[in-house]
């Protein structure tokens, strides 16, 4: 059964093209090293709530929008592996890549690796 990294995240608003060409730059890497798929959804329909929810999760600004993501790769092994291959790639690094610079605050950003249980 595939396994699946998932990420919800705020990004300032006006970054919306930068963090679409970060995602577009990263799927590449992400695909060279086995993941099946990576795709990126950016929030219009995320109300705050009361207890919790996603703007809350990610201390979300009014000037940020809430997005979600997820890689999907063919098992938690390939993950692994892949994702140590992710992070030595020298694309991935900013101190290499000016690129590769995040175009949110990642210190905000939730995130953690699913075993899938159904895929209809």
């Amino acid at each position: 059964m595939p396994y699946v990294d998932g990420f919800v995240l705020a990004v300032p608003t006006v970054n919306k093209e930068v963090y679409k060409q970060h995602a577009e730059s990263t799927a590449i890497v992400f695909k060279e090293y086995g993941a099946l798929k990576l795709t990126e959804c950016w929030g219009d329909d995320v109300p705050e709530g009361e207890v919790t929810s996603f703007p809350l999760a990610v201390q979300c600004q009014a000037d940020e929008t809430v997005c979600f993501s997820w890689v999907i790769w063919p098992s938690r092994e390939i993950r692994d592996e892949g994702w140590k291959k992710v992070m030595a790639d020298p694309r991935m690094q900013p101190d290499k890549n000016p690129n590769a610079e995040m175009p949110f605050d990642g210190k905000r950003m939730i995130y953690g690796g699913f075993e899938m249980i159904v895929d209809r």
